[in-house]
């Protein structure tokens, strides 16, 4: 009864006000939305991350001849994994702080946090959100490196036997080829596995795989669009749909 007494005449001496229900109702509101949007923005990043994952060639690498590691290292779309990161571990604290935070201990939130931030994430990539997101930041944020550039840190390497380019021009089994340096190129590409959703025509980006013969001419192996998918095609196939 002392010990009750004490803490009642507390609260009288510090004019403790007892907070109405819908204070803490608006509090548990916002703590959800908050979590919610940190969720999207995990999605969001991931569906960037698959994004690049899609259109870097992380195989290729295995076939350079020096700095894998480093190139590997290169190609990875830090941004959006730290973007990741960070707003997961954001939105665990704000659940924690939530009405029914204590309910899920750190390993079980943490699991579920992800999962739904990369079940969301596909479904954004599926949907051309990591597309659209990636374009965003290109032309809107200076410092950021697109996943154009590291694409170009593997299919810029003639020496190693990566080209890639813009077609100016088809002439029998050879192709006039403007790479991203704008730098003209005599490709021959009579031989080459060519990939089914390549249009071999005027102003398609492709990249190549083949060797330099000479200064400025390319024998190509395969053939391949710049964005897309990888299908072998025969030339023989090829020369029939042209």
């Amino acid at each position: 009864m002392k010990k009750s007494k004490t803490i009642v005449d507390k609260i009288k001496e510090k004019n403790i006000k007892q907070k109405p229900k819908w204070h803490f109702t608006i509090l548990n509101a916002l703590n959800w939305t908050c979590y919610i949007v940190c969720i999207l923005i995990g999605a969001a990043s991931f569906s960037v991350i698959l994004f690049s994952i899609h259109q870097t060639d992380f195989n290729l690498i295995t076939h350079m001849s020096h700095s894998r590691l480093e190139l590997f290292l290169g190609l990875l779309p830090f941004f959006w994994i730290i973007t990741l990161l960070i707003f997961l571990f954001v939105a665990i604290i704000i659940f924690r702080r939530s009405k029914s935070g204590y309910k899920l201990n750190w390993f079980r939130l943490l699991t579920f946090s992800t999962a739904a931030s990369v079940l969301l994430g596909v479904l954004f990539f599926i949907g051309g959100g990591g597309l659209q997101l990636e374009n965003i930041f290109s032309e809107k944020v200076s410092f950021y490196q697109s996943v154009h550039e590291n694409k170009m840190k593997i299919w810029m390497n003639p020496e190693e036997g990566f080209l890639s380019g813009t077609i100016k021009n088809i002439s029998g089994d050879m192709i006039r080829l403007i790479d991203f340096n704008n730098e003209k190129w005599d490709v021959d590409y009579s031989n080459a596995l060519i990939s089914g959703n390549v249009l071999l025509k005027e102003g398609e980006q492709v990249k190549l795989i083949g060797e330099i013969t000479k200064p400025n001419h390319f024998y190509v192996t395969e053939m391949r669009s710049w964005n897309g998918r990888w299908q072998h095609r025969n030339r023989s196939q090829n020369n029939k749909e042209r």
